[in-house]
């Protein structure tokens, strides 16, 4: 598979709607973030008739090059890590014992921690199968992530403890089912389904998207790579593999063609529909996480927030810390660059306008 191409690609679909501007815990939108690619409980799919999905389907076409000819099948998502703040409370009492109280921020010496749902990446790695051998007998391949929980202390800088910090993750399973079926010479129709199998504790009915997204597999997306074969574009497929390639079925995933122009091994197929060999502009200093970047706009909104926006956004997680000092310290001549860029020149036809 042919990752260095596909992972900056993978990485922007990963993370879009991780945090949204004005990049901040407080701002409405960032109350509900990542609408693609989220497979949650299949009982809260259910009670909700099937608007949030439980699965994704990919269905794409592999053009055989040897007897040998196999795929390689990575899912990448993401799993949501519950950051909550705590104070610590003075204990005037004869026993002293130490308290700590929910809050929504916590100012110590000028830095603000404030609730988040962070988030950790997960891949779930599929062994290389022969075509034949799926075509023979389907593949079912299960993954399990346990629930973990940290906690972090907060001191000041006198080193006086003021508060803790405490992440909280809830067990994601689930399951990749992978069948093939060659449907004419030398090409094989291969479908691959993720499923989210972890359970919702309770009434499922009573379940709230919060903690549903906490059991759910989020941002969800496939990696395949071909060995010994050629992954044929659902896009523009050849002639004679039309009729093939409309037949293919895709809910939730849409399989592209990634890496340089002409090279079919390696698709990914992604919660949002791109077109074959997609590319990160040159000119993007880095992921913005925001609407698939639209870097000029935001990086100029970034720079007119208040110290205040600009401490809370500090205050959000690593990954908006890093984005707001990129920010601020672009040269000129960069920020010019996102202006806009010719990428080429044609001529016209004698006669058009």
């Amino acid at each position: 598979m042919n990752t260095k191409s596909v992972d900056a690609i993978a990485n922007a679909v990963l993370y879009e709607g991780y945090m949204l501007y004005p990049y901040r815990p407080s701002s409405v939108k960032n109350r509900q973030r990542f609408n693609f690619g989220v497979l949650y409980p299949r009982t809260y799919s259910d009670a909700q008739t099937g608007s949030d999905a439980c699965s994704m389907q990919t269905e794409f076409l592999v053009e055989q090059a040897a007897v040998s000819a196999a795929i390689e099948i990575r899912v990448r998502f993401l799993k949501l890590v519950a950051r909550s703040v705590r104070k610590l409370v003075l204990d005037q009492s004869p026993t002293k014992v130490t308290n700590f109280e929910s809050v929504p921020t916590l100012e110590i010496d000028g830095k603000t921690f404030a609730p988040w749902d962070e988030a950790i990446e997960c891949e779930v790695n599929v062994p290389v199968y022969s075509l034949y051998a799926l075509a023979a007998e389907p593949l079912n391949w299960e993954f399990a992530f346990p629930a973990k929980e940290q906690r972090e202390q907060l001191r000041d800088v006198s080193g006086q403890l003021v508060g803790l910090i405490e992440r909280k993750q809830e067990a994601v399973q689930g399951r990749i089912e992978i069948t093939a079926k060659r449907v004419a010479d030398e090409i094989f129709k291969v479908q691959v389904r993720v499923e989210n199998l972890t359970l919702a504790e309770g009434d499922a009915g009573q379940l709230t998207r919060e903690k549903a997204m906490a059991r759910s597999v989020v941002s969800a997306h496939v990696l395949l790579g071909a060995e010994n074969g050629r992954f044929v574009s659902l896009l523009e497929p050849p002639d004679d593999l039309k009729d093939l390639a409309a037949s293919c079925r895709n809910i939730g995933a849409w399989p592209v063609l990634v890496g340089n122009e002409g090279e079919r091994d390696t698709m990914l197929a992604s919660p949002i529909i791109l077109y074959d060999y997609p590319q990160i502009a040159p000119e993007s200093p880095g992921d913005l996480f925001d609407g698939t970047e639209i870097d000029e706009i935001l990086a100029l909104r970034i720079l007119t927030m208040t110290d205040d926006e600009k401490r809370e956004m500090r205050g959000t997680d690593e990954r908006a810390r890093k984005m707001l000092e990129r920010t601020e310290t672009l040269p000129m001549e960069h920020l010019m660059k996102l202006h806009g860029t010719l990428r080429g020149l044609r001529s016209l036809k004698e006669g058009m306008p």
